[in-house]
């Protein structure tokens, strides 16, 4: 089995050698990460400057842009042979509820699935130092589970791991997105030169983390696994645009 790996942290994070050290004890795999930490870097793709891809000492290749970049350079010319898979992460916090909408480590996932290939987000929801090798394990099975029995149909999954041990994971839930209540405010300061600068606000905390929630499961020590799609229409708004247009 081919898999590609890529994330949004880099290809120096922790998460990433971790995940590639785990998948390649029995497959294929190749990583294509960005140069330097792109979190937030949503589903961006360069297109004002060529780019470049380089490789590491350890064999990662690693491409001066997004995280999207990053996996459409590798499946569009960059590799030989298509990957069957293409796996994110492990992104060192969570990606839950909106998060999945600015998240690097989804929109890596996301272009796997938008050129046809299954593709999985795998986050470990911890704030310091966490238990990458528990999400390593848990994509390990996933995608052994993949190889064995296909689904058969476009898949693009966003999972997230509790920061525990494997052994501590009160089993596995299929889940939907919650919602976070409004960011944080910016946060305002001034350079020694006296330029004002502002750093974004904080996430806010979960507004929607009711049960069938990816919050629910993952405060409950469960591995949450939502499937995602990409079509933004909103369907039951259609009928109301068209009213609300034939008035005028």
């Amino acid at each position: 089995m081919r898999i590609l790996v890529s994330n949004d942290d880099g290809y120096f994070a922790p998460g990433i050698s971790v995940l590639a050290d785990a998948l390649a004890r029995w497959a294929e795999v190749t990583v294509v990460a960005p140069e330097r930490d792109r979190s937030g870097s949503s589903n961006s793709l360069t297109l004002d400057r060529p780019l470049t891809v380089r490789r590491a000492p350890n064999g990662y290749m690693f491409v001066n842009g997004t995280p999207t970049d990053c996996v459409h350079l590798a499946v569009t010319g960059l590799l030989d042979e298509l990957p069957d898979i293409v796996v994110s992460g492990i992104n060192h916090g969570a990606n839950m509820g909106d998060d999945t909408i600015y998240s690097g480590t989804v929109a890596a996932a996301t272009e796997g699935f938008l050129l046809g290939i299954p593709s999985v987000a795998i986050s470990l929801v911890a704030e310091g130092g966490g238990h990458f090798e528990t999400a390593a394990r848990v994509a390990c099975d996933l995608v052994r589970r993949f190889s064995a029995h296909p689904l058969n149909q476009p898949v693009l999954l966003n999972i997230n791991v509790p920061d525990a041990t494997y052994e501590a994971l009160r089993g596995t839930a299929v889940t939907r997105l919650g919602k976070r209540h409004k960011a944080e405010p910016v946060v305002k300061s001034t350079t020694p030169r006296g330029e004002v600068v502002y750093w974004v606000g904080a996430a806010g905390g979960a507004q929607d983390a009711g049960e069938g929630t990816d919050f629910h499961a993952a405060a409950r020590g469960m591995v949450s696994i939502t499937p995602l799609q990409v079509d933004l229409t909103r369907y039951s708004q259609m009928q109301t645009v068209n009213d609300w247009l034939g008035m005028m």
